[in-house]
């Protein structure tokens, strides 16, 4: 991390430049600073709702991360650090999957059993803080309550 704002760039602009921007509608409401405030907060609302649903699913099966990273570019599209962060996480996601190709079949057995286990473990902490839901078929519902801490 270098640079004044601790994320590689000197630039203390917080939004991005009107005159950068391709389209004429995002132009014509960054012209007026009463209307690029509410779109700037409006931006900023609409990524956190969606961020935060997106961390809320990361622990389901399914996109929760591809849910993070839309609510993520909703802000990058208004907000510089939004787009350093989204760089980043970009190119650790690449940098991650470069290491992970190349590794013999046992790292990545590793790799997917620490997966399978970390979820396993939020599925348990999800289901002593709620309960288990009665939604599951009886037999795996009984299953789920001989765990320990489920029983209830």
């Amino acid at each position: 991390m270098s640079g004044e704002d601790g994320w590689g760039g000197d630039d203390h602009n917080i939004t991005l430049d009107a005159a950068d921007d391709d389209w004429e509608w995002r132009r014509k409401i960054h012209s007026n600073p009463h209307s690029h405030l509410i779109y700037r907060i409006i931006v900023g609302v609409v990524g956190l709702v969606i961020v935060v649903i997106g961390l809320i699913l990361v622990p389901f099966p399914g996109p929760g991360w591809l849910i993070v990273f839309l609510g993520l570019a909703i802000w990058a599209s208004e907000f510089e650090w939004a787009q350093r962060l989204l760089r980043r996480a970009r190119n650790t996601l690449q940098s991650w999957g470069v290491w992970l190709r190349p590794q013999p079949w046992w790292v990545k057995g590793l790799v997917l059993l620490v997966t399978v286990v970390a979820v396993a473990v939020i599925f348990w902490l999800l289901f002593l803080i709620s309960g288990v839901p009665g939604f599951f078929p009886d037999s795996i519902e009984e299953w789920l309550k001989g765990l320990p801490g489920l029983a209830r």
